[in-house]
């Protein structure tokens, strides 16, 4: 069978990808292929991330195990059949490509060719601009302005941590802790 996926980002509204795999071949390919038609450094971390019909994530499959401690399986790309996670047309997928502020590409799986296959995954069509590879973290998350930390503790004043003076009976009433507690 060959998958037919269609690609876009929110980021750049004009930008779509139409990608064909064989639904045998790996995640690893289909990464390669996006990264290849965007002009993306493959050398970066990456996922993809199945998700329900509401674009909420469901299973991780990762560029890299970073050997978290998790009772969910660990879906490699390397190893990982496409088909194995994706089995219907219109299931949803996000390619999370920039790690650092979570950036994505959504992906729909738009048609199954039945009986069809494909030696190598083939880019098809590309219209518009792709999403920037990289923003800097401030475009994301712009620093607020904001008062000083000094100038937000003058202005709180004494009430906010309380009397100045230190009352060791007020901390007795706590009792002692094991060392084993701590």
């Amino acid at each position: 069978m060959v998958y037919k996926f269609l690609i876009g980002s929110e980021e750049s509204e004009n930008f779509k990808l139409e990608i064909l795999i064989d639904s045998g071949d790996t995640f690893l390919r289909l990464r390669n292929e996006i990264l290849d038609a965007v002009g993306f450094d493959k050398g970066q971390m990456n996922s993809f991330y199945i998700c329900d019909e509401d674009w909420n994530k469901e299973e991780e499959v990762t560029y890299v195990d970073m050997g978290t401690d998790s009772d969910q399986d660990i879906w490699l790309m390397e190893s990982t059949k496409i088909d194995e996670l994706v089995e219907e047309e219109e299931q949803r997928l996000k390619f999370v490509f920039d790690y650092m502020t979570e950036r994505y590409m959504y992906m729909k799986l738009k048609e199954i060719k039945f009986g069809e296959s494909l030696m190598d995954p083939l880019c098809q069509r590309k219209v518009g601009r792709p999403p920037k590879e990289s923003v800097e973290f401030e475009t994301i998350f712009p620093k607020t302005q904001s008062t000083t930390t000094t100038q937000a503790i003058d202005d709180l004043g004494e009430e906010f941590y309380g009397d100045e003076q230190f009352n060791a009976e007020e901390l007795e009433e706590f009792g002692e802790m094991p060392n084993d507690e701590i």
